[in-house]
């Protein structure tokens, strides 16, 4: 085989509920995700023995690391031990998904790595394998695997697909800069200091409004437990958040650990109004607009 390219979706967290740390130092989580017509595509190609390298295209590449703390790099290395694969592999990533936005660009390109390098190498891994391999590589990449809509449990990793009908339109505003994750999880534990917090949970409302296609229902459930730690980290998000509400949003709410904030539309021509007038705001770098659900990382060529 010459080449494998697999095309992966960002997501976005309809509710991320977090509760307390755990042993492990990871926190206990009840999420709900959706795969958004946003991509990255990542291309596995043969390359010398032992080698496996990684370049990276396409908008906010300088901020990708091309080294072996990728996670596409990782995801690579960890098949290639795990299944004792002695090939290389060149991997290409062309990045559609917003860099350091919290919608699992790098998780993302994880998934595609392993999905890629599977084809390639021919180990022929099944989907309860390639989740536990995604498991190990962090708390997004068993879902970007899975895509459509889940829930999920433990830190994130534990996914079971929701029943949703019909499809629902996003707009997506991007920040200038990134954030840290971790520094985000910091940040809440300081903000709830020495309180008691209890286990996760997702509400009946958010998952009801999935179960009838219902966006309006949908935009009023939206919920995200990070959103209050990644305000005070980045406080010129609540201007772009009531930006959206103005102009009409069904539901606003940061995306996973942010910066990036995810707007409900009613429609698809609602979302391109909506898109327009986030960018003639002035509280935004740029706007996406985007469909979900959709499949998760999948093999496209050849």
């Amino acid at each position: 085989m010459s080449a494998v390219v697999v095309r992966t979706p960002a997501k976005v967290n309809l509710a991320l509920m977090v509760g307390p740390l755990r042993p492990d130092g990871f926190h206990e989580l009840a999420s709900v995700y959706q795969a958004v017509s946003l991509y990255d595509e990542v291309t596995a190609a043969p390359a010398t023995a032992g080698e496996i390298s990684v370049t990276v295209e396409g908008v906010e590449a300088a901020k990708v690391p091309a080294n072996a703390s990728n996670l596409a790099v990782r995801a690579a290395v960890l098949l290639a031990d795990r299944c004792q694969v002695g090939d290389g592999v060149r991997l290409h990533i062309r990045k559609g998904i917003p860099v350091a936005g919290g919608m699992a660009g790098g998780s993302s390109d994880a998934a595609a790595a392993l999905v890629a390098c599977d084809a390639l190498w021919g180990t022929k891994l099944d989907r309860t394998d390639l989740l536990a391999f995604a498991a190990r590589l962090g708390s997004d990449v068993p879902f970007c695997l899975v895509g459509g809509t889940a829930m999920g449990s433990g830190h994130g990793e534990v996914v079971t697909p929701a029943l949703v009908r019909g499809t629902f339109q996003w707009v997506f505003a991007l920040d200038t800069d990134g954030l840290s994750t971790p520094a985000v999880y910091a940040e809440i534990d300081r903000m709830r200091g020495d309180l008691a917090v209890l286990p996760p949970r997702i509400s009946g409302e958010l998952m009801a409004a999935l179960r009838a296609g219902d966006a309006a229902g949908l935009g009023r459930a939206l919920a995200n437990d990070l959103q209050p730690a990644t305000l005070r980290l980045r406080p010129r998000l609540r201007q772009l958040l009531e930006a959206g509400e103005d102009a009409g949003a069904l539901g606003a709410v940061v995306s996973g650990s942010g910066p990036t904030c995810a707007f409900l539309a009613r429609s698809a021509d609602h979302a391109w109004d909506l898109a327009a007038r986030l960018s003639g705001s002035g509280v935004c770098s740029s706007v996406r607009t985007a469909s979900g659900p959709v499949p998760g990382a999948r093999i496209i060529e050849p």
